[in-house]
């Protein structure tokens, strides 16, 4: 009763401790001396760097404290914040904060150790043996890292004979098809289609050459050459291989055609290549109907090179492991799809949109494009992931739109197609994919704030289309400049941008400031502002400031 009296107000000033608290005494006891292990090292070497990180894939972090409920949430309160492979304990951080979670964590762990008998110790080390082997798991919460290790604890590590993909349910549906349409990339002859077609030596020349100045910029980055070679590949892709399709050319006389907006029944070829659905484009000019089947055979992709969203994805994640990196192909619910690429040198999953050419930016649908995200899905030849937490920095909001399956169906769906999926795999590999999942656990816990460069709107399609799916990024004001009596006088409106500062100057008007480059502006499409310090590699220079602008943008003076 005292140690549940003391839970409660420690609750009070920690939430965190509070969770820590509705452990088991066992679970608790181990997990608070690992806790208090970390903030006293570092309050008694404060300037030791070694003490201020934790490795994520350390094994008694992974499997003594990760998988106890509020055990990493007392970190982040102490002041812990998430890197890529590591928590770190940054120099900014509060050494009070620390000390005032410490002794929250203490006060609990006194409480229960006078209420302990002898046998504890020996209870504890049995426990502790049990829980080291730990199971598959997948996010699908921003707490899955804890929620979903704590649901595996005490459960038989045998598959259950049945897969619990039954139902009608999109996401069940999406789950049991894109695992199985992935294995279409580890095709070796298709492979070597697809390296017929990509300039390997090229990408790689320009790859290398780039490293090389990145590395007389900044001697310890940890980006390798497979990285850049990662960029040249999209940028090649967007640029020179594929092109997007909005209304196709007629093929009787080559003008343009509108979509009729109905489906064509497909031919027995459309349908040997995947083409369930093909698109009726209607010609006016010589009233002829085109054929747009909707491919879904990557291979049949080499040759048409076109397609929307799903083709370029599609073909993408094909031309990533023919170059053999480790891709997976994302499904979006809210209607798009794209790749992600596993960085051996950044330890991490990084996102990678063919059809825009970007890399590294996962919160630029929800932001830029503004799209509400529910569920996505990752897929690979080893594994099934729930990404949605990578892509959203509204976590609440997220979770209050998944209401299309009861999140512990699916959490079980998934463990359970990842347990038959990794079957046949060695203990080595299965090892690794556990490593992974844990960093990339760690990683959704905590929403990220969006960058710069995830805050424009959608630039493939044409302009009608993204304003019919909403992904045209957030609306701006109209902003009029109207003269004041000085400047009617003196005829004169003499505004300037300085792109560093990043704000305006009305020189004719007692040099007026307006902070902000979209402040100053009466009108913009698909434009945003970037500052591009090229992967973090430039330190010592003034940042590079780059205006993309796809359409226009205007000033207006009355």
């Amino acid at each position: 009763m005292a140690a549940a009296a003391l839970g409660s107000s420690c609750g009070s000033a920690s939430p965190a401790v509070a969770e820590l608290c509705q452990n088991t005494p066992e679970t608790f006891l181990e997990a608070s001396k690992l806790l208090l292990t970390y903030a006293d090292n570092i309050l008694r070497n404060p300037n030791d760097e070694k003490y201020r990180s934790i490795r994520i894939g350390n094994t008694t972090f992974s499997t003594r404290l990760l998988p106890v409920r509020g055990a990493v949430e007392c970190l982040f309160e102490m002041g812990f914040e998430e890197g890529e492979t590591h928590l770190i304990f940054p120099k900014k951080a509060s050494v009070e904060q620390l000390q005032k979670i410490r002794d929250l964590i203490a006060i609990e762990r006194s409480s229960r150790l006078d209420g302990s008998d002898k046998s504890h110790k020996a209870e504890l080390s049995q426990q502790l043996a049990a829980s080291t082997q730990l199971p598959t798991v997948q996010a699908s919460g921003p707490n899955g890292l804890t929620q979903h290790l704590r649901n595996s604890e005490g459960r038989s590590s045998n598959p259950p004979s049945t897969p619990m993909v039954t139902g009608d349910s999109i996401i069940l549906k999406a789950l049991q098809s894109n695992l199985q349409h992935v294995l279409v990339y580890e095709n070796l002859a298709v492979q070597e289609k697809v390296l017929a077609c990509i300039p390997v030596q090229e990408l790689k020349r320009r790859s290398q050459e780039k490293l090389s100045r990145a590395r007389k910029l900044d001697k310890g980055t940890n980006v390798s050459e497979e990285d850049f070679l990662l960029l040249e590949l999209l940028h090649w892709f967007k640029e020179e291989f594929f092109h997007w399709v909005d209304d196709v050319l007629c093929s009787k006389c080559g003008g343009q055609t509108k979509s009729r907006g109905e489906s064509l029944f497909p031919s027995d070829d459309e349908r040997k290549w995947g083409a369930n659905r093909v698109e009726d484009h209607y010609c006016d000019a010589c009233h002829f109907s085109n054929r747009f089947p909707r491919y879904n055979n990557p291979e049949k992709l080499l040759e048409t090179r076109c397609g929307r969203c799903g083709e370029w994805a599609n073909c993408f994640t094909l031309c990533c492991r023919a170059l053999g990196f480790e891709a997976r192909y994302v499904w979006d619910y809210t209607d798009h799809v794209w790749t992600e690429v596993y960085s051996p040198s950044q330890q991490r999953w990084l996102h990678c949109d063919a059809c825009e050419d970007v890399c590294d930016k996962p919160l630029l649908y929800e932001i830029g494009w503004g799209k509400k995200l529910s569920y996505i899905i990752a897929f690979s030849k080893d594994e099934v992931v729930d990404v949605t937490w990578r892509y959203s920095c509204k976590h609440e909001e997220v979770i209050s739109r998944r209401t299309e399956i009861k999140e512990e169906l699916l959490r079980e769906t998934i463990n359970t197609l990842n347990k038959q999926r990794q079957i046949s795999l060695s203990e080595n590999r299965r090892k690794e994919l556990l490593q992974r999942i844990i960093v990339e656990l760690v990683e959704f816990i905590s929403p990220k704030s969006p960058k710069p460069g995830e805050l424009g709107g959608r630039i493939s399609g044409s302009l009608a289309w993204r304003v019919a799916r909403g992904e045209t990024g957030p609306e701006s004001k109209e902003t009029l400049f109207i003269p004041s009596e000085n400047e009617k006088i003196s005829k004169q409106l003499h505004l300037c941008y300085n792109i560093v500062k990043n704000h305006y100057v009305r020189i004719s008007s007692n040099n007026q400031t307006i902070s902000g480059w979209e402040n100053g502006v009466w009108r913009m499409e698909s434009i945003f502002r970037k500052v591009e310090t090229d992967w973090n590699m430039i330190k010592f220079f003034a940042p590079i400031m780059i205006f993309l602008v796809p359409l226009k943008l205007f000033w207006k003076q009355n």
